[in-house]
């Protein structure tokens, strides 16, 4: 990139964002998909805001309720598998977000348009599953997530999840850029970590239920993206 930010001065040729917390408050929306699916299938479980709270220490929604079975010694029923248990929880979740259940946190649609207009390159590096994204960018955007983000680098496509750096040097491998020209968007201490492995400066904004954990290390710490582009171009 030659000069995305003004001034005769290089900027960041690429922004790459997690998803959930990150571009929406989704969790509340998630745990309730769970906890829907959970009854759907019979299991007598229910994760309150403590509990999901604790789980969001594991990255990957399989991966949770692995945890906690495990954590419980619980056992799932012959005909309920951990795939198809969080298929279903994706699908009741899509539903939710279609049905007008999210919306963006303050800053992200602006920061995204202000971005696409100076020529960046924008990009999605999650744990969570492609069709979750696609579902978020349909709600928000009101388009498919490939006519918003460049590059998706999601759920299951590296094999090691966050706070590894898998998915964020997958995503810059696909947009074919140094991590020196990159931005990370991350809402924990968990995806810092995993951006920062990746050689990512990087913005953290947190989110609800991760407003009590270390963002140390962050390029920079906001409770909001507002504003964020005119930080970015100043700083970067």
């Amino acid at each position: 990139m030659s000069d995305g930010m003004g001034g005769g001065r290089p900027g960041p040729a690429a922004l790459i964002f997690d998803v959930d917390g990150t571009l929406a408050e989704t969790e509340e929306l998630h745990r309730a998909a769970f906890n829907a699916a959970f009854a759907a299938h019979g299991l007598g479980w229910h994760w309150d805001r403590p509990t999901y709270g604790a789980l969001l220490a594991v990255t990957g929604g399989k991966e949770r309720i692995r945890a906690y079975r495990d954590r419980h010694a619980f056992a799932l029923p012959r005909e309920t598998d951990i795939a198809g248990l969080h298929a279903d929880k994706t699908h009741r979740y899509g539903r939710m977000v279609a049905e007008g259940a999210l919306c963006a946190r303050p800053g992200v649609l602006s920061l995204v348009a202000e971005a696409r207009g100076h020529g960046l390159r924008l990009a999605v590096a999650t744990t969570t599953s492609p069709d979750n994204v696609e579902a978020l960018c349909r709600a928000l955007w009101q388009r498919p997530a490939g006519e918003v983000f460049d590059v998706i680098a999601a759920g299951d496509e590296v094999g090691a999840k966050k706070p590894a750096p898998d998915v964020y040097l997958l995503a810059l491998a696909r947009l074919g850029i140094a991590c020196e020209a990159a931005l990370a968007f991350e809402d924990s201490a968990v995806g810092l970590a995993s951006a920062r492995a990746a050689g990512l400066k990087v913005v953290a904004c947190p989110s609800l239920y991760m407003s009590g954990d270390d963002f140390a290390g962050a390029w920079w710490l906001t409770p909001s993206l507002d504003g964020a582009w005119r930080h970015i171009a100043a700083s970067f």
